[in-house]
């Protein structure tokens, strides 16, 4: 059984928020409304009363707002369900909704089954990842299950389709791989996932030596990462078939065109060594040393037609995949958010962050701290419970800002000028 799902499953929850304007006339037809009822009151009463309702007053008006974009995925204009689409997306990555969307998961999952069918590129891609994130809301229980099972065979013909537009076949092979990951209950779902990713991206369907056309660059990209992704909760028997001889598919991509693709490459190698060293497989092969060599390469490759900063983070990666690959040593990242933060420790932890940094973006860190589901996945505990107090403790003022950067500024204004002057010394 995959390990995402021994997931705890949990009640959803989540909180909302609106923008500032609809806060402040909530708040002030609260206050309007309430003042006979306050007489007598304390000031502090009065003020801790209408904040209550000032909240429910915009999340009231925020959950209209998100009834009326998912009314707007059945209107006949392309342009207003793609904005519908635009706004649902930013309202799941940002917020977590799991009670709001809970009674209205099958509404919605019909609608971007529609999307996903009749409309065209942009359309498809947008409602690909809505139904990646409502997946996500759901969480590992059987109402993301049903989302997953409902739309896996639409995903999987959108995906395959040559004469679909490459960003909604991209933004579908991220939404199967990361629904898979977050709600597959049987190991048929998780291997028929892997063996459809890994027909997208392997160098039969890539061409030769895994060179590629420029522009199906990113396509194969999120197929790899996805299917990276399922690598991670693959149970060991079958884990041990692709270790025997179906990594060996993933070298000829580290002479790909495209950089990024060449990064995925090298770091799914890293994550495929890692997991034999888990299972104590010994991966050594013919074509083990030459594959290092290629390693060695790309780690100090600097050639004057790959732009500069692809150049530098190409060696940067590569560096810490070969020192893993030659010793084990991982270089261990800090994630913060809030006031906790969480390590990344493994190639299978960072690429499962990774995954849902992509699709979340900039919410990733509010999901860290409020999603039963991210919190299960990472190890986190249940989400904090913090009084006002500690989180006005844990904001740092504007000024407080300011002076920070300031300072920041001047020392580094400091140390450039140190490291200037020597170099005018040596001219």
């Amino acid at each position: 059984m995959p390990r995402s799902r021994r997931a705890a499953r949990r009640g959803p929850g989540g909180a909302r928020a609106g923008s500032p304007t609809s806060e402040e006339e909530a708040g002030s037809e609260v206050l309007s409304h309430c003042s006979s009822a306050s007489e007598g009151a304390s000031p502090a009463e009065e003020g801790a009363g209408s904040e209550a309702a000032g909240e429910q007053g915009q999340e009231e008006e925020a959950e209209d707002r998100l009834k009326e974009h998912m009314d707007n995925l059945l209107d006949k204009s392309a342009k207003t369900r793609q904005a519908a689409l635009q706004s649902l997306r930013l309202a799941f990555s940002s917020r977590t909704l799991s009670e709001f969307l809970l009674e209205r998961r099958l509404m919605l999952t019909d609608s971007l089954e529609k999307c996903l069918k009749k409309g065209k590129g942009e359309e498809q891609a947008l409602a690909g990842t809505v139904l990646t994130l409502l997946c996500l809301q759901m969480g590992s229980g059987p109402e993301g299950e049903e989302v997953f099972r409902s739309l896996k065979p639409l995903l999987i013909s959108v995906l395959t389709d040559s004469t679909a537009s490459l960003g909604a076949r991209q933004s579908c092979a991220t939404a199967l791989g990361m629904c898979c990951y977050i709600a597959a209950a049987d190991l048929e779902d998780l291997v028929s996932c892997l063996s459809c990713l890994e027909g997208v991206f392997s160098p039969t369907s890539a061409g030769e030596g895994g060179s590629a056309p420029t522009q199906h660059g990113p396509l194969h990209c999120s197929a790899l990462q996805s299917w990276s992704l399922l690598l991670t909760i693959c149970p060991p028997s079958h884990i041990k078939s692709i270790l025997d001889n179906r990594w060996l598919k993933l070298p000829p991509l580290l002479s790909s065109s495209s950089v990024a693709l060449r990064i995925l490459a090298g770091e799914t190698i890293a994550l495929v060594f890692e997991l034999a060293q888990d299972m104590e497989e010994d991966l050594c092969h013919q074509d083990t040393e030459f594959l290092r060599a290629q390693l060695k390469v790309l780690a100090t490759e600097s050639n004057k037609y790959r732009a500069k900063m692809d150049r530098r983070k190409q060696r940067s990666i590569f560096r810490d995949i070969l020192r893993f690959i030659e010793s084990g040593e991982y270089q261990e990242e800090t994630i913060r958010f809030g006031l906790e933060c969480m390590y990344l420790d493994s190639w299978a932890r960072q690429r499962t962050y990774q995954a849902f940094k992509e699709v979340l973006g900039s919410g990733i860190r509010h999901h860290l701290q409020n999603s039963e589901l991210l919190r299960e996945i990472f190890g986190l505990g249940p989400p904090l419970v913090l009084d006002a107090a500690a989180l006005k403790a844990s904001k740092v003022s504007r000024f407080e800002k300011h002076l920070y950067n300031s300072a920041a500024f001047k020392a580094r204004t400091k140390a450039r000028s140190r490291v200037r002057d020597k170099r005018a010394d040596v001219l």
